[in-house]
């Protein structure tokens, strides 16, 4: 057993039991109206003991909505969704923080409510999204002006405050994996003439500028930032290994003053030169997330902990609810079933079961 793996560790004001994190999943579980209902209570429940819960990406404003049947923090019915879904995490000890994610280009109209879809520049992502009204091709994004950009920010200002007003822990913004905030990072996504495009550190302010306002609005100790550099999905390509050392490195230097609770990476490399230069320039508490393409397994946990203060966790978290206490005594786990990853009802959700003894 790894005594890293399994210790305690404190991130900003919070303090884990463990350094077992569970990812952001997508399980698109809300319905039509986004708002968390029983099965999504009782998902996060069961998984309590974990160090640290992660929710799935939560949109801060209907425009950013990417997914059906996708949560929010707008409504005050969504508030009241997740001050359930929080109250039962606490209840049974556990930590939840919210992922808050605008979709930026990575939705349609279709899934939105027919709003404008907002990009940092009018490039469509080249493939097809699921839609209510099934599969289309993503639309030619509008490009953000300057002047609607800090609009942006007082979103996601909104959507951290209405978190914490459901009752999380703090909120992690999600700036990888092509959605908005990377966009504005990926030069395939920024091609923008103007302060927020062109050079590393330009394309880095727009989320320097928002993590700030986050962080000034909630407290750094309660805001996160998860990144994914050279992840090259959903159209967000970076390809230039010194432009994107560039382009990270200004945007780490950038936010590293602010003390924030941590910074979450999702990477192959863990123990390779770019993430660890990153967590140097940092200074604060790293998470780490390898298993994007491949299932982490116990034996990759223990490595990547060697490199980082928490290790994040997705799939064998979905599949096991009990996946510390597992892991801790080389129990075997379950497989997850990716045919239930993103449907409806408690299937392949909330009935995965216990370690029986």
């Amino acid at each position: 057993m790894s005594l890293n793996l399994f210790s305690p560790v404190t991130l900003g004001g919070l303090e884990l039991p463990n350094r077992v994190v569970m990812a952001p999943l997508t399980r698109s579980r809300s319905g039509l109206d986004g708002v968390p209902g029983d099965l999504v209570v009782e998902y996060y429940r069961q998984r309590a003991s974990m160090g640290l819960l992660t929710s799935e990406g939560v949109y801060p404003s209907f425009a950013g909505q990417a997914f059906v049947r996708q949560p929010g923090l707008v409504t005050d019915e969504q508030i009241a969704g997740w001050k359930r879904v929080t109250d039962a995490v606490h209840a049974d000890g556990g930590r939840i923080i919210a992922q808050v994610m605008h979709s930026g280009r990575v939705t349609h109209p279709d899934t939105n409510g027919g709003r404008t879809v907002l990009a940092p520049s009018a490039i469509a992502i080249d493939g097809m999204t699921r839609t209510y009204e099934g599969k289309q091709p993503f639309p030619v994004p509008h490009a953000l002006t300057a002047e609607e950009l800090p609009g942006i920010i007082d979103e996601f200002v909104q959507g951290s405050r209405n978190a914490m007003a459901a009752g999380f822990d703090g909120v992690e913004l999600h700036g990888a994996n092509g959605y908005l905030l990377h966009e504005f990072l990926a030069p395939s996504a920024n091609q923008r003439s103007d302060a927020h495009g062109g050079s590393p550190e330009n394309r880095a302010r727009f989320v320097v500028e928002t993590v700030t306002a986050v962080a000034r609005a909630i407290g750094a100790g309660k805001t996160w930032l998860r990144i994914s550099p050279e992840h090259n999905v959903q159209g967000a390509l970076e390809t230039d290994p010194a432009d994107i050392e560039a382009t990270y490195t200004a945007l780490v230097d950038g936010i590293a003053p602010l003390g924030l609770a941590g910074l979450s990476v999702l990477h192959k490399d863990p123990a390779g030169h770019l993430v660890q230069t990153l967590r140097t320039c940092f200074g604060g508490p790293v998470l780490l997330n390898t298993g994007f393409e491949t299932i982490t397994t116990l034996a990759d946990a223990q490595a990547t902990a060697a490199w980082a203060d928490a290790v994040v966790v997705g799939r064998p978290a979905i599949a096991n609810p009990d996946l510390v206490r597992r892991w801790a005594e080389d129990l075997p786990l379950n497989e997850p079933d990716h045919r239930t990853f993103y449907t409806e009802g408690a299937a392949g959700y909330t009935d995965y079961p216990f370690w029986a003894n």
